[in-house]
C-alpha cells in the first residue's frame, strides 16, 4: 500500500475516538489484511507505538495479518455446530481445498489460505445461528444445515472446480 494512499486513510480519522479502529477497517478494507509495513507507516505518522496497533489487530477477530484468499470461508465451531457435525465440516472442507489441516497465523488464529488465494478457511466461536447448526459462511452469507457431502455444491458457487 503506497504512502499517499495512506495518507488519504489517516486524514480521514482526526478524532481520538475510533480513531486506530477507523483507520485499520479501512487499510483492511483495501488490502484485504493489515500488511506490517501499513502499520509502521501509520504508527510513525501517529506517533502510536506498533504494539498498540497490533494488540487492536489481534483482539478483534476480523483483522488479518496474513493474507487472505479472494473468498473467506468462515465454518462456525460454536457449541450447537460442534454438536451437529463442524469438525467434519472444516476436515472436509480442508480436504477439498487441498490445505493441510492445523494451520495458523503469528498472532494464533486458525487460517488456512489455498496456494492460489482462492479461497482462505478460518473458525469463529459462534454466528448466532443456531437453529441452522452448522453453519459455515463464505464472503459473508451463511449457509446452515450443512454436511460434508453439499459442501462442493457451495464451493462450485465460488469458482472451485476438484481437479
Amino acid at each position: 500500500m503506497d504512502q499517499q494512499k495512506l495518507d488519504k486513510i489517516i486524514s480521514r480519522y482526526t478524532l481520538p475516538s475510533g480513531r486506530l479502529l477507523g483507520i485499520l477497517e479501512e487499510i483492511q478494507r483495501s488490502e484485504r489484511y493489515l500488511p506490517r509495513e501499513a502499520l509502521e507507516y501509520v504508527c510513525q505518522k501517529i506517533d502510536v507505538p506498533l504494539s498498540k496497533l497490533y494488540s487492536i489487530a489481534t483482539f478483534y477477530s476480523f483483522f488479518n495479518l496474513e493474507p487472505v484468499g479472494k473468498h473467506v470461508i468462515t465454518v462456525c465451531m460454536g457449541t450447537a455446530c460442534h454438536v451437529r457435525g463442524a469438525p467434519r465440516i472444516l476436515a472436509k472442507m480442508e480436504e477439498l481445498l487441498e490445505v493441510k489441516q492445523g494451520g495458523s497465523t503469528p498472532d494464533g488464529k486458525f487460517m488456512l489460505t489455498t496456494k492460489d488465494r482462492a479461497f482462505t478457511i478460518n473458525t469463529a466461536r459462534c454466528f448466532g445461528a443456531c437453529s441452522m447448526a452448522p453453519v459455515v459462511r463464505v464472503d459473508g452469507k451463511i449457509y446452515g444445515y450443512n454436511t460434508p457431502e453439499g459442501l462442493p455444491n457451495i464451493l462450485r458457487q465460488y469458482g472451485w472446480r476438484r481437479e
